[in-house]
Parts: structure tokens; C-alpha cells; sequence
């Protein structure tokens, strides 16, 4: 597939790069990316690493074309709604960190979207680099969670595995793309493709499932379908058809062999019998989540410029934990209308390549899927901070950009061509002339 989405690049983006400083910038994403796993203190690693490669890229004449105007707009509006509603926060020097760093997650997005388009191969880059974190990642939560390495308990936190990152619920969702970008591989590939899967696959399901968050389990489910069923869609040989259909019985028979080996593990199956339960105590009590939302809107409604960033558990037990609530109160009016604006726009235009045939059609499946699951999750957590969300935004244009100039560049080759006619076309063509011709002279 890289040999396929490097054709795929418009030459001139290529043109005069050297290949040593190609292949530096292709190191420093890969780092960029697999860094964006490791998020136990802040500021991380990723935020520095990232900072500085953004400035280095702007100087090196990095360009935002205008193919992804749309989500450079946006987002800036959102960002315009979180800083009018700062002069709201109690604590105003956390309350303007907040949207500092939301602010920079936002450039992340707008970062990765130009490098995409400018080379869609790049998405090859981010791929390798994205599985290789979130496997070790997982790892370190599973070795975490059964106490097999020394240390370990830096990886879980109330008894949930969450590897590298501070939350579990954030956790696993981080390990939903390389999940399904394995699972695609398997699905599709040749058996002889299928040795990397194999060994991740059951690393990935684990370190989901062991991260006990409802959601994420929710989204690995759903997405799982979503994925099986456009590929379902887009194979039209019966032999395939039937072979996707074996695969998923095969699929669905190894994750529940392999859920039932950990639950059969006492620590394991005591807190699953915990966390399966649809709603919890601090869901439906009096000022539990549920009740919070309709309170957290009507609040809402009432302040056009928002509540202020970090203000909304001074009010409540706790935050919102549920992002369209959350852009009314921390961003405003403004910051609430726009973010379901910015993920159903990404969705609609992303969703545009998922029937075409293009070098970079596996990946915009797998991150669609993913894409869309965290657009419900959001009703139920806030995700407008989550660094691999606006990762996967950026993906996500970067792409949408990349079709719209691959699309352009083929029709400006068709138009460009000469066209060869066949002699019946030609003599046809005489005949029409000469009749205009008497029709005139008549």
C-alpha cells in the first residue's frame, strides 16, 4: 500500500524534498505518533515533541491548503468560544491553562491534516507508529494489572489496567484504531500477512477489555460491526463474501475463548460483574450523571459565553462527562453549536471515500469507524481533550483533502490527453459537419 499512496501524492509536494530529510521528517512523525501513548504526567513527552515539530514544519514551508478550510474554520471557533468564556473561571490561571492546551490540541489537528495532504503515504507512517505505541501500551497495562512486573501498579488505577495513560477510560479508546487497522489485516489480507496480527490482536482485545470502560468496550463492538459490514459491502465476490463470513465466527469464537480465560481469574471476573452493570450508582443518583446533564443544559441556556472552563464541578460532584454538554459550558454557545458541527462535517466528507478505490481506502475504514464511535461515546464523556481524537481529526481531513486533489489531478489528466477516435466516430463526426454546413449555406 506505501508504494500505491506515494504514486497517489502530487508530485510537486515531492519535488526538491531530499531524501535524507524525507526520511528525517518521516522518523520524527513516526516518533510523534508512537510518543502519543505515553501520557502518565503533563506535560508529555508528545506535547513537546510535537510543538517543536510543528515549528520546524511551519519554517520549512509546511502549507494548509485550503481543502481542509473547513475544519481549520471550525476549529478555530471553537477555540474562539473556550477563550471568551476564560473570564468566567474562578481559577482563571487553570481555567486559561485548560484552553491553552485545548487550544494546542486543536493545532495538532490542523498539523497532522497538512502533512497527510501533503503526502498521503504518510498515513503508512502514522499506522506503523500508532500500533507499535498502543501495544506496548497495552502491554504495560496487562503486566500492570497482574502485578507481573515490578512497578506495575503505575499502570492501573482503582484496580482498572491503564497503561501508559492517566485514565482508563482514555485508555481504551486509544487502543481502538490499531485494533481494527490488525483486524481489517486479517480480514483481508493473505494468511502469510497475518503474523503481526496475531501476535497484537489478543494484546489490543485484552487491554481494552482489562480497562473495565464501559464505553470503550461499547465502541470496540460497535466499531468491529461498522468495519465488517463495509467490508461486507465492498466485496462483491461471492468466495471473499464467504470467507469474510468464516473469519467473523472465527473472530467472535477467539474473543470469547479469550474473555473467557480472564474472567475464569477471580480479580478479573469480580470487578466484570462490577463494571458490566449498564448503570451505575454515580449514574442514576440524584445528582448523578444522568441528572447532571438536563441541570448542566438548563444552566447553560441561561449563559451564552458559557460557565467558564473547570467550572462546572464547583457547581456539581463532578465535571460534565458528556462533551456536547461540556462545549456549551466551557466553550459557549458558540464552542457547543460548532463541535458537533466540526465531527458530523468530518464524518459526512470522510464517509465519501469509503465506496472508492484508493491506496488509502483500508485506513479511512478502520479510522470512519472509529471516528463515528467516539462521536457517541461523547454523550457520555468528555473526549474535547483527548490528544488521539484530534490525531484522528487531523487523519481524517488530511485524507478528505488528499481525495479532493486526487480527484483533480485525474480529471486535469483526462482533459489533458488528446482524444483518439475510432474512424466510424470520425466519419461520423464529417457527416455532422458537412450537414451543418449545407444547413448554413441553405
Amino acid at each position: 500500500m506505501s508504494d500505491a499512496l506515494t504514486a497517489a501524492a502530487p508530485s510537486g509536494f515531492l519535488r526538491g524534498r531530499g531524501l535524507p530529510l524525507r526520511r528525517l521528517g518521516d522518523a520524527a512523525l513516526w516518533l510523534a505518533v508512537f510518543l502519543g501513548g505515553f501520557v502518565i504526567a503533563e506535560p508529555a513527552p508528545y506535547e513537546l515533541l510535537v510543538a517543536l515539530l510543528m515549528v520546524i514544519w511551519l519554517l520549512a514551508g509546511l502549507k494548509f491548503r485550503r481543502e481542509i478550510g473547513p475544519m481549520i474554520v471550525l476549529l478555530l471557533l471553537f477555540m474562539a468560544g473556550g477563550i471568551m468564556a476564560v473570564p468566567f473561571a474562578r481559577d482563571l490561571p487553570a481555567g486559561t491553562m485548560h484552553m491553552a492546551v485545548a487550544a494546542f490540541l486543536g493545532a495538532t489537528a490542523m498539523f497532522y491534516a497538512a502533512l497527510i495532504t501533503e503526502r498521503p503515504d504518510r498515513v503508512v507512517i502514522v499506522e506503523r507508529a500508532y500500533i507499535a505505541s498502543a501495544f506496548f501500551c497495552a502491554l504495560l497495562g496487562i503486566l500492570g494489572f497482574f502485578d507481573l512486573i515490578p512497578g506495575g501498579e503505575a499502570f492501573v488505577r482503582n484496580l482498572r489496567a491503564k497503561g501508559t495513560f492517566e485514565d482508563p477510560n482514555v485508555f481504551g479508546p486509544f487502543l481502538l484504531l490499531p485494533t481494527l487497522l490488525l483486524l481489517r489485516r486479517v480480514m483481508t489480507g493473505a494468511p502469510s500477512t497475518w503474523g503481526l496480527a496475531l501476535i497484537a490482536l489478543p494484546v489490543l482485545v485484552l487491554g481494552i477489555f482489562l480497562s473495565f470502560s464501559r464505553g470503550a468496550w461499547g465502541m470496540m463492538a460497535v466499531a468491529g460491526v461498522v468495519l465488517y459490514l463495509l467490508l461486507l459491502v465492498n466485496e462483491q465476490r461471492p468466495a471473499r463474501r464467504f470467507r469474510l463470513l468464516l473469519l467473523a465466527g472465527a473472530g467472535v469464537l477467539g474473543i470469547a475463548l479469550l474473555l473467557l480465560v480472564a474472567l475464569s481469574i477471580d480479580q478479573v471476573s469480580d470487578l466484570f460483574a462490577e463494571r458490566a452493570k449498564l448503570v451505575q450508582p454515580y449514574d442514576g443518583s440524584r445528582l448523578g450523571r444522568f441528572a447532571r446533564y438536563s441541570l448542566g443544559f438548563e444552566m447553560a441556556m441561561e449563559r451564552p459565553l458559557g460557565l467558564g472552563p473547570l467550572e462546572f464541578n464547583k457547581y456539581f460532584p463532578e465535571d460534565e462527562h458528556n462533551v456536547y454538554m461540556k462545549a456549551f459550558t466551557a466553550y459557549g454557545w458558540l464552542g457547543g453549536i460548532v463541535w458537533p458541527m466540526l465531527m458530523l462535517w468530518t464524518l459526512v466528507a470522510l464517509g465519501r471515500q469509503l465506496f472508492r478505490h484508493r491506496p488509502w481506502t483500508p485506513f479511512a475504514q478502520c479510522l470512519f469507524a472509529v471516528l463515528l464511535v467516539h462521536v457517541f461515546v461523547g454523550v457520555v464523556i468528555d473526549i474535547d481533550r483527548w490528544r488521539h481524537l484530534f490525531l484522528l481529526i487531523g487523519l481524517a481531513w488530511g485524507l478528505i483533502a488528499a481525495d479532493k486533489l486526487y480527484d483533480r489531478r485525474h480529471a486535469f489528466r483526462h482533459r489533458s490527453q488528446p482524444s483518439v477516435d475510432s474512424p466510424t466516430t470520425q466519419a461520423l463526426r464529417r457527416r455532422s459537419e458537412a450537414v451543418r454546413e449545407g444547413a448554413v449555406g441553405q
